[in-house]
């Protein structure tokens, strides 16, 4: 023999079913909503420091090219300028190192190398920047 709260509880069910209840169900969609929205900012935020960190070391390694380029300089200035450039600006570019390897004594190439400060542990980014131009030389015409 059945007893009647078992019919009760079917009825709250089917009323609860057909009323479409869904208390609560709002903090769910916010939850994984504010998940998603986060990730996006933090991305936005990784890709802005990664270009800040290759622009700063494209300037520092132009900073050095023009410092090694000019009249009577040689490649260890352009390194020393490249280097003095990202003391100052270069917080973004992290072990930062600068060189002037693939440089020709008509031809000065600075290479500025280092890591990109980064919001995920774990994620290591990297960025290599270099610059070139001829050497300056005094011709008699």
């Amino acid at each position: 023999m059945r007893t009647g709260g078992s019919g009760r509880w079917r009825a709250f069910w089917q009323r609860r079913r057909l009323r479409g209840d869904d208390r609560g169900f709002g903090s769910v969609e916010f939850a994984v909503l504010a998940v998603v929205v986060l990730a996006l900012i933090f991305t936005t935020i990784q890709v802005g420091l990664y270009y800040h960190a290759r622009k700063v070391a494209q300037s520092a390694a132009r900073q050095g090219v023009e410092a090694g380029r000019q009249f009577g300089a040689s490649d260890g200035d352009g390194v020393a300028q490249a280097q003095t450039f990202l003391d100052r600006f270069g917080g973004s570019v992290q072990e930062a190192s600068v060189s002037s390897a693939g440089s020709t004594p008509g031809q000065i190439r600075i290479t500025v190398r280092g890591r990109v400060a980064t919001l995920v542990p774990g994620l290591t980014l990297t960025v290599v920047q270099h610059a070139d131009a001829p050497v300056e030389h005094w011709t008699n015409p």
